[in-house]
């Protein structure tokens, strides 16, 4: 009987090793989802300037209430740690130094979606949601509008609604905090 071929998944620990000896580069775009290493879309010049934005945005409204972080990892498990582009976490006093947060340090992901939209829809809203990341945003580049997602579940999130220019919004975990949809697109 011939065996079957299978995947190997790597671990966190694993993917931190390869980069440490040199096998992933400093320049490799990349993240592991559920232990498989995955190359990430180029960043654009639109997809940029949505990131930017964003970051002045939540600096300027949730100000010393959150430590806002820019395309850096959130460790979802042994097997999984994406690079979201925009996350609001509890301000910790190390800045996360001693480690990288992880979801009970999240307040809201947010990813920008302009050539990555079913990626992130497809793959990594669903992780989000079994890993228990509270609220996830996509901001939908190409259809100019945000997607929200609450209340995470293992099979997704049981909250789920589509906001264009002219409503409104809060992150759920700031209710005083309320955006013009049309300010979250840019």
């Amino acid at each position: 009987m011939a065996a079957q071929p299978s995947r190997r998944p790597f671990t966190v620990d694993e993917y931190y090793q390869m980069g440490a000896v040199g096998i992933l580069k400093p320049s490799d775009r990349v993240e592991l989802i559920e232990g498989e290493i995955i190359q990430m879309a180029p960043i654009g010049d639109v997809h940029a300037s949505e990131v930017d934005w964003l970051n002045d945005l939540f600096m300027r409204v949730l100000g010393g209430r959150v430590q806002v972080r820019i395309q850096n990892p959130l460790r979802l498990s042994d097997f999984s740690e994406p690079v979201p582009d925009v996350m609001l976490l509890h301000p910790r006093q190390d800045f996360y130094r001693s480690g990288h947060p992880t979801p009970a340090d999240v307040f809201l992901v947010v990813e920008v979606s302009d050539s990555t939209l079913p990626y992130d829809r497809g793959v990594k809203l669903p992780l989000y949601a079994r890993e228990s990341v509270p609220e996830v945003w996509i901001v939908e580049i190409g259809p100019d509008q945000l997607s929200v997602h609450r209340d995470p579940g293992p099979t997704g999130y049981r909250e789920a609604q589509v906001l264009r220019r002219g409503e409104r919004i809060a992150p759920s975990a700031f209710p005083d905090v309320d955006l013009a949809v049309a300010d979250i697109l840019g």
